[in-house]
């Protein structure tokens, strides 16, 4: 069996951010993404071949961080490491709430963040089940997530805030169908949606950061919802885009889908529960 010492060695020479020329700020703030569990974990990735390299942080957010990281064939992919501080807990405590998926978890901060992990594989697969435009989920284990990469070697694409559109209208439209859309088909709702959690690739809009999106029977749902109408609004309206109106678009996505979608819902609903 392979010691501690020998895994960390070996993840040390695939995972740029544990060489050992970083400052002091540097080397503190990696400690607390990479601890031990953390390091297990990507050690497992590594030898079955998910990770090769993993190159250079490419967000921090308020739960985990997001790398840049390359498979055995030189591929990119997206590692996604949550945090498991006691930071992270609370402030993903008020999507957990009332959510039936996290039943009995809410006073386990370690395995609530696994749940949080798998939480995400879920929505983004459903997400990408229903054709809206995410990274696709690769795979997870406790609080590690892998997914597609939205950009290149040279960097990630930009986040919306930082795009200059030639048609702000048209990418408008585009966003307003990720609500719509993601409600009616996914039957999810972001919760978080904003300038912040779009990137542009290609000229097209992607939605990330998918963790907190909860189902559309959540009693919270309509309250996010109409955050994320509000949200998405407010930026649009100040970057000269012909802005719908809230009540419209909430009407529109709240309109009773036929038979064949509630029944096909429950069932999908009732399979991610078993699953759990």
């Amino acid at each position: 069996m392979v010691s501690y010492d020998e895994m960390y060695a070996h993840v040390e020479r695939h995972v740029d951010a544990l060489k050992t020329n970083k400052t002091g700020d540097e080397r503190e703030t990696y400690a607390e993404v990479f601890d031990r569990q953390t390091l297990m974990v990507l050690y497992d990735y590594m030898t079955r071949g998910h990770i090769d390299m993993i190159h250079y942080p490419v967000s921090t957010g308020k739960e985990g961080n997001v790398f840049y990281a390359t498979d055995e064939d030189g591929e990119g992919v997206a590692v996604k490491i949550f945090r498991t501080s006691t930071s992270t807990f609370k402030r993903v405590s008020k999507y957990i709430e009332g959510d039936p998926r996290f039943k009995g978890l809410t006073g386990n901060r370690r395995k609530l963040i696994y749940a949080w992990t798998n939480k995400e594989f879920r929505n983004l697969d459903r997400y990408c089940e229903a054709g809206i435009p995410v990274p696709e989920p690769i795979a997870f284990r406790k609080n590690v997530l892998l997914m597609e990469y939205i950009g290149d070697e040279t960097g990630p694409a930009p986040q919306l805030k930082d795009v200059a559109m030639d048609d702000p209208t048209a990418m408008y439209d585009d966003v307003v169908s990720f609500i719509i859309d993601g409600y009616r088909d996914a039957h999810l709702v972001h919760g978080d949606l904003s300038e912040y959690n779009i990137l542009v690739w290609d000229g097209e809009p992607i939605m990330i950061d998918c963790g907190q999106a909860m189902t559309a029977d959540h009693f919270n749902a309509k309250e996010f919802l109409m955050r994320d109408i509000g949200n998405i609004n407010r930026f649009f309206r100040n970057r000269g885009a012909d802005i719908i109106d809230p009540e419209t678009i909430l009407a529109e996505t709240l309109k009773p889908a036929d038979d064949d979608d509630l029944e096909e819902s429950e069932e999908d609903y009732e399979e991610e529960e078993e699953d759990e």
